[in-house]
């Protein structure tokens, strides 16, 4: 009987992941996300053949020459990979995966909860209510906007921005994108195409992000200042993408109606002064916490990792 391909899976995972790991692998399970080095010497320890990764890991240019010799290949079970240098990884001879698709729905619909949620002050009604809410209001007070009909610009139409736009479309809204080139008619939901940034940032009312980050800041207090006085922000991106001090600002004086985060530039200690906004709807980063996508997610990783140990080409190489 031949012997299990040896795999290190480096942080925690749902349990039907850990089973299947269990069954099909000679598998180290880590109990806690593991960095660089607890990967480093574990691997070393175990020979293994496979890293089921993660954002903890961070492995770089410098640490990557210390992985033993006998890994083959590191299986990231997210679609992001800016956690580490997949240059450095190439150019060791390893091979690097991620799982681009599995999460595009469920990351559309977080985000669509963040448009319709920071439209509506969902964050201030829920604090109402927890606070035991025995003041009445009339006509005029705590009024959201109505999110049917209104402009919202996707930056990023990939495979998420075009969820988003699908979901938009049942909302009667007028969906505008931009990205580095246009999509064809047959994938982009209807949507119209804006070249420049600076051109479609006048036209939103709401704006949306859906595009990976590691290419520097995107939303400046000039960007912001672009946007129409009283308009939505939602990230379920990258937080690097903001800067969070001009966000802030805009925020507290109005330029911005609401914002929806679920990413931020340092995780998990996130900057408190967004959380004292009563204007901010948080979420901790969960854009795919739903079971089955992140069975989904870790499924895919040992799929590609199964493949590759088995000398055949991986599923979804980066």
């Amino acid at each position: 009987m031949c012997a299990k391909p040896r795999v290190l899976v480096a942080r925690r995972v749902p349990p039907a992941v850990a089973a299947r790991a269990q069954d099909e692998f000679d598998v180290v399970l880590a109990d806690v996300d593991m960095d660089a080095d607890a990967v480093i010497r574990t691997t070393t320890e175990h020979a293994s053949q496979a890293v089921f990764s993660g954002p903890k890991v961070r492995l770089t240019a410098a640490n990557i020459p210390n992985l033993p010799q006998s890994v083959r290949i590191i299986a990231n079970p997210s679609a992001g990979f800016d956690h580490m240098d997949v240059e450095a990884a190439r150019k060791h001879g390893l091979i690097v995966t991620n799982t681009p698709a599995v999460l595009t729905d469920c990351t559309a619909d977080l985000a669509f909860l963040l448009i319709l949620a920071a439209c509506r002050r969902l964050s201030e009604y829920g604090a109402i209510m927890r606070e035991g809410w025995r003041k009445p209001f009339g006509m005029p007070d705590n009024l959201g906007l109505r999110a049917s009909g209104r402009t919202l610009g996707i930056v990023g139409m990939g495979r998420i921005g075009q969820a988003v736009a699908r979901r938009a479309r049942g909302f009667d809204m007028h969906v505008l994108y931009h990205d580095r080139a246009p999509l064809p008619a047959d994938r982009s939901q209807g949507a119209e195409f804006v070249a420049r940034l600076e051109d479609l940032l006048p036209r939103c009312e709401i704006l949306s992000l859906h595009l990976p980050g590691g290419d520097g800041t995107l939303m400046t207090r000039e960007a912001f200042a672009l946007l129409p006085r009283g308009a939505v922000f939602v990230n379920t991106a990258r937080g690097s993408l903001v800067d969070e001090d001009a966000l802030i600002e805009a925020l507290q004086s109005g330029r911005l109606f609401a914002a929806g985060l679920d990413v931020y530039r340092r995780e998990p200690d996130f900057d408190l002064r967004l959380a004292a906004l009563p204007n901010v709807l948080l979420t901790p980063h969960v854009a795919s916490a739903t079971v089955e996508t992140r069975d989904a997610m870790g499924f895919l990783a040992l799929d590609n990792i199964a493949a590759v140990l088995a000398g055949r080409p991986p599923i979804t190489p980066v």
